[in-house]
């Protein structure tokens, strides 16, 4: 009897060891795992290997965003608008809707751009200061009575994570610095009517730099559509306290790149027209932004009159 309970007892210090010795070797793999998390750094392939949580962790966040825009997708309240007074004869526009219909990023492309000059409406391009085409559309879009604007680059929130056209104006310049960089980028642009903001949701929101800029605008007998980057923007108050003639961006057209959300975007901007009375959308140079306009004419056209960018600034009251 005494031999058969030494041999249970046996097997049971068997069982035991062998329990506790799984016990340990799972220990000892996720100890190994929980070092290796603490001590082997998140890796970057453009910084060599340095860690850059908040980078990664904003391309994942921009994927869905336009290769050209950075900006905030805000709700807007729209107010019944004063009726749109034509810059030239002092009068009313037209008794419909009045909407402008920007083409912005213009410069790297001049197909592309020619495709949109033969939809024969008033658009507005917007274009690059240092494109490489940006003087050959500019002679096509005159050529066709197309107006022009400079696409100014200004700095965003997301600078430096996000890459910035060349010739940007920084919030970290000096006045001389800035101006010097502005004259430079108003120049390179021939026949430019108006300015508006390629990103800048940093620099349009601080009124001291936006009322440097606004004067020199101010001096060349230019006028200033925001693009509204950002809903912290104080560019309408800067123009009102220069007396800077001054549009908005109601709605983006091509945000998603898709045909049908495209439609639904110009469907938005022609609502807005019609409570408002005015609206400015901003498109970019898609393939798939110039089918939906040229398929959408007709009945854009029965809604709204399309007007340049210029007949719709008007000095903020």
């Amino acid at each position: 009897m005494a031999k058969r309970k030494k041999k249970k007892n046996s097997g049971r210090g068997n069982l035991f060891k062998a329990s506790a010795g799984i016990f340990f070797l799972v220990l000892i793999v996720v100890s190994a795992g929980i070092l290796a998390h603490l001590f082997i750094p998140v890796t970057d392939s453009s910084r060599s290997g340095k860690p850059d949580i908040k980078k990664a962790a904003f391309k994942k966040q921009k994927k869905n965003l336009p290769e050209y825009e950075i900006y905030t997708d805000e709700v807007n309240k729209y107010d019944k608008a004063e009726p749109v007074i034509s810059q030239k004869t002092g009068k009313p526009l037209d008794s419909l809707p009045v909407v402008a219909i920007i083409i912005d990023d213009l410069g790297f492309d001049k197909n592309i751009a020619s495709d949109f000059l033969t939809l024969d409406i008033p658009l507005t391009f917007s274009i690059l200061p240092y494109s490489p085409y940006k003087k050959k559309i500019s002679a096509a879009a005159r050529k066709k009575g197309i107006e022009i604007m400079l696409h100014l680059p200004m700095e965003p929130v997301e600078y430096p994570l996000v890459q910035i056209e060349e010739g940007a104006l920084l919030t970290s310049m000096s006045p001389d610095v800035m101006i010097n960089q502005l004259n430079k980028s108003l120049d390179s642009v021939p026949y430019i009517k108006g300015v508006n903001n390629h990103m800048g949701s940093k620099m349009t929101s601080i009124s001291s730099q936006m009322r440097q800029i606004f004067t020199i605008l101010k001096k060349r007998d230019l006028f200033f559509i925001d693009s509204r980057t950002t809903i912290n923007t104080i560019c309408k108050p800067s123009a009102r306290l220069l007396q800077l003639p001054y549009a908005q961006r109601d709605v983006f057209l091509d945000h998603s790149q898709e045909y049908q959300d495209i439609k639904k975007q110009i469907k938005r901007l022609l609502y807005i027209a019609s409570q408002k009375g005015i609206a400015v959308g901003i498109g970019h140079p898609y393939p798939v932004t110039y089918e939906v306009l040229r398929e959408e004419l007709p009945s854009i056209k029965k809604s709204v009159k399309l007007v340049f960018a210029s007949e719709v600034a008007q000095i903020p009251n």
